[in-house]
């Protein structure tokens, strides 16, 4: 197994500044620490400032509070890309504003066919608040029974051919043990480790300079999720399964619970 090191929190500039982030870490932290523990791979980083994409796997639906505390660890503001219609949402949709959440539009066949709404208005956003996103290359949940990442839609790659914007892969084990698949509850007790490597930005020069098909995006999606799987075998000791797991060719669908 990868060696990990246990966290050492980093300060980063966006992290200092005053923001929603820093009333929501106050709530937030004190109780999550209590349930968690991370350990990072020694190479684990992120970019001290700038726009980034981070692409992780996900098997559990509390992930997005796991990754969101490990991206504030490593000093930089989480955000997510957040259904547009949760903005309306009083109070709520305030919140979101304020910590830089990124408003997307469901588009129905675009939705599920990238798994990303609108990357152009996304990136902008990005480019705008110089800040960062983690978007999940599977759309969903793996479908995957012993949890590898399962076939990625291009919603990621997507956004960061078109715009330039670092690729980041990364990886997590243990969350599950908090949560399974599909479970209602926690289980805080005992204290959970969650592992995490986040690799280096992705190497998109052969994708650079072409026009951006579906044969482009498909191969740069592969690639992505080739490097998160890599990082996931560092973690779980393990090695993948040769063929990546395609809910079409098991008649499962790719979004809601089975």
């Amino acid at each position: 197994m990868t060696k990990t090191v246990k966290l050492r929190s980093h300060s980063g500039a966006e992290k200092r500044k005053p923001s929603m982030f820093w009333l929501l870490a106050s709530l937030v932290l004190p109780v999550w620490s209590l349930m968690v523990r991370y350990r990072f791979t020694p190479t684990s980083s992120l970019p001290k400032s700038g726009p980034f994409i981070l692409a992780p796997n996900h098997f559990s639906e509390i992930d997005p509070i796991a990754m969101g505390v490990a991206v504030w660890h490593l000093g930089r503001v989480p955000r997510f890309l957040t259904k547009a219609s949760l903005f309306k949402v009083p109070v709520f949709g305030w919140m979101l504003r304020r910590s830089g959440q990124i408003p997307v539009e469901r588009t129905g066949a675009v939705t599920r066919s990238t798994g990303l709404d609108n990357p152009l208005s996304a990136a902008s956003k990005l480019i705008e608040s110089q800040g960062g996103v983690v978007v999940y290359p599977e759309g969903t949940l793996t479908r995957d029974p012993d949890l590898w990442p399962m076939r990625g839609k291009s919603g990621a790659v997507r956004l960061a051919l078109e715009s330039g914007i670092p690729l980041i892969p990364a990886a997590h084990w243990g969350t599950q043990e908090l949560m399974p698949r599909y479970g209602k509850s926690i289980r805080p007790f005992p204290r959970k480790t969650i592992e995490v490597a986040i690799g280096e930005p992705m190497d998109m020069s052969e994708f650079e300079g072409k026009h951006i098909d579906q044969k482009l995006i498909n191969a740069a999606t592969t690639k992505l999720m080739n490097e998160i799987t890599a990082l996931l075998e560092g973690l779980r000791g393990e090695k993948a399964p040769a063929e990546r797991w395609d809910p079409a060719k098991h008649q499962q669908n790719e979004t809601g619970r089975f």
